[in-house]
């Protein structure tokens, strides 16, 4: 479904009954499961690339994306972007994996919007040391991440200069961001709720990670 975009009722005959299907999801997404999972994959895709299971850097970036017409929950308008729709946040590490993900309305600003993100950290919290953002986050997310004993850095493009030009290590969110477009369930939000947005990017984020960690060809 993350990766075609059907509709429940359109699962194959192989898979069990949808309402079974749906069951779980419903399930795994309230009470956590499915984020706990997702975290184990990071860590495990970490360790396969000779990597600490855990980062010490993340970057922070925000993503404006349409929503689905007769929807009214959580819905704005980013003016920046022309996107009447939703925003997500992403918390991602220097190898683009997604830890933590939050949704809302696409008016709310990226600072205030995304400090949500640093609430619950404790499953990479040991080595986490620096977050990046761009100038968005300069005010509430930076205050929020210094109390969270983090330092907080800013990364963005010079002032003098024109055109698009990577940020070292910011980069990879866009990155991240990119990947998403070849997952059709989340090129636009058809989700009712924001928990259930949350939880199709997680989604996406898992099969990335299976994908990395067992490849189809092996």
């Amino acid at each position: 479904m993350v990766r075609v975009g059907c509709q429940w009722r359109n699962l194959p005959a192989n898979f069990p009954k949808w309402r079974a299907v749906n069951y779980y999801f419903e399930s795994w997404k309230k009470d956590g499961t499915l984020v706990r999972m997702n975290d184990q994959l990071n860590k495990l895709d970490r360790i396969q690339s000779d990597r600490y299971a855990t980062p010490s850097l993340m970057c922070v970036d925000s993503q404006s994306v349409k929503l689905s017409p007769l929807i009214y929950e959580d819905r704005g308008i980013d003016n920046n972007k022309k996107v009447n729709g939703r925003k997500r946040q992403l918390l991602v590490d220097t190898g683009g994996r997604i830890w933590r993900v939050l949704v809302h309305a696409a008016n709310n600003h990226d600072g205030p919007g995304g400090s949500p993100l640093l609430d619950d950290i404790s499953t990479f919290d040991i080595r986490l040391e620096k977050t990046l953002g761009d100038d968005a986050y300069i005010g509430v997310f930076a205050k929020k991440a210094q109390e969270k004993g983090l330092i907080f850095e800013r990364a963005s493009r010079p002032e003098s200069v024109k055109g698009f030009v990577p940020i070292a290590k910011r980069w990879v969110v866009e990155r991240t961001i990119a990947w998403t477009n070849f997952f059709r369930r989340v090129v636009k939000d058809y989700e009712y709720t924001i928990q259930s947005s949350v939880t199709w990017v997680i989604l996406a984020n898992m099969t990335i990670m299976l994908q990395r960690i067992c490849p189809l060809n092996e």
